[in-house]
């Protein structure tokens, strides 16, 4: 309500909501409007590397949120996107996730048509139609929906995808013409989607599509969000926040394809109050296909999970092992180092993916690995 009240204010709200991609699709669409000198006021839930912050107070009318779907406070147990008053919104997914406040699918889905309710006749849902959800969900929407995905007939489409270490490029069309081709610095299809929807929205407000380029050639990434943590003895460390099922498993599909011949190590920590619960048990053991190595460690705190809602690590890496995947379980971060101490080669890309701490893993291999620790 602060927020809304004294930074929203008469400011143009731009809200991104969904189940993926929130904090890096907000962080570009505010990275790339402070390149075209329309600087944003914005609150995001990461570090955006081009501020050094998580919040700024703009110079232009907009202003950008991240519109979270969880709830509010212990008093508002609606979903704090309801709070902001988007004229503008980017939906990028809606699945099943927050296990601790939401029941099933249909909860969640509950909370985001309360989203599409509240935007203004006027407004506009820039909406990835590519998830049968999604456009279930805007399908009563009252304002525009501009739908965006990799399937031809969109008002915005992706084409001639290509991956690297180096980011990804692609061609965008718009309403089946060409529009331009562009580049962004995080790898994957999944971050060229979330690209996509900030050049949409970044179009209705007027921006040139060369100006939308250089800007996407200039975003320095997000903290956390497939973040090289430092390269030691031809060692990649990279750290990123995916949590839920489909996030490790785009998130792999991404660095595999970006770092194409060297073998991809994922170390998991289950750390959410929904993946250390076992609703997604069976869809984990879907997630890791794409690493040729796969390291769990054991949640913490699950003690305060009834025992027969808890999610196993174990399992999971039993699961693994059957589906023909080379997977270990450990019980703490310490016995992960002395793993990686023996087995880490050269050519190794290792992807840390836990939304929290991780017990500062990633530096401390990197010391490691230098011989410093």
């Amino acid at each position: 309500q602060a927020l809304n009240q004294y930074f929203i204010a008469d400011n143009c709200s731009l809200v991104v909501a969904g189940t993926h991609g929130k904090t890096t699709t907000s962080s570009l669409l505010a990275t790339v409007l402070h390149q075209a000198d329309l600087t944003p006021g914005f609150m995001i839930g990461g570090l955006v590397q081009a501020f050094g912050r998580n919040f700024n107070l703009g110079t232009s009318p907009y202003f950008v949120v991240e519109g979270d779907e969880y709830d509010t406070a212990f008093f508002d147990k609606g979903p704090k996107f309801l709070h902001y008053h988007p004229q503008i919104a980017i939906l990028t997914s809606i699945e099943f996730d927050h296990a601790d406040i939401y029941a099933d699918l249909a909860a969640v889905k509950r909370s985001f048509r309360r989203l599409v309710e509240i935007m203004p006749p006027d407004g506009c849902l820039v909406a990835c139609l590519d998830d049968p959800v999604v456009e279930e969900v805007v399908s009563g929407a009252a304002c525009e929906v501009a739908g965006y995905g990799l399937q031809e007939g969109l008002a915005w489409s992706l084409a001639d995808l290509e991956i690297s270490p180096a980011g990804t490029r692609f061609s965008v069309r718009k309403q089946g013409r060409s529009f331009g081709r562009f580049e962004n610095v995080l790898p994957g299809r999944h971050n060229a989607l979330n690209a996509l929807a900030v050049i949409a929205v970044l179009d209705r407000l007027g921006v040139p599509p060369e100006v939308m380029a250089g800007g996407l050639r200039e975003f320095a990434g997000v903290k956390r969000r497939q973040e090289v943590r430092g390269t030691v003895n031809g060692i990649t460390v990279i750290d990123d926040f995916a949590h839920h099922p489909t996030a490790v498993q785009e998130t792999l599909a991404a660095l595999k394809a970006a770092y194409a011949g060297r073998r991809l190590v994922a170390v998991f920590e289950p750390r959410t109050n929904s993946s250390r619960r076992k609703v997604f048990q069976d869809r984990y053991a879907a997630a890791f296909g794409d690493a040729d190595l796969v390291l769990v460690r054991e949640p913490e705190g699950l003690a305060k999970i009834p025992e027969e809602e808890r999610f196993s690590a174990a399992q999971l890496v039993a699961e693994l092992q059957n589906r023909g995947g080379d997977a270990y379980y450990f019980p703490d971060t310490r016995k992960i180092l002395a793993y990686l101490q023996e087995e880490a080669a050269s050519g190794d890309v290792i992807a840390v993916l836990s939304n929290g701490g991780f017990d500062n893993i990633h530096q401390r291999l990197l010391a490691q690995l230098a011989g410093m620790a």
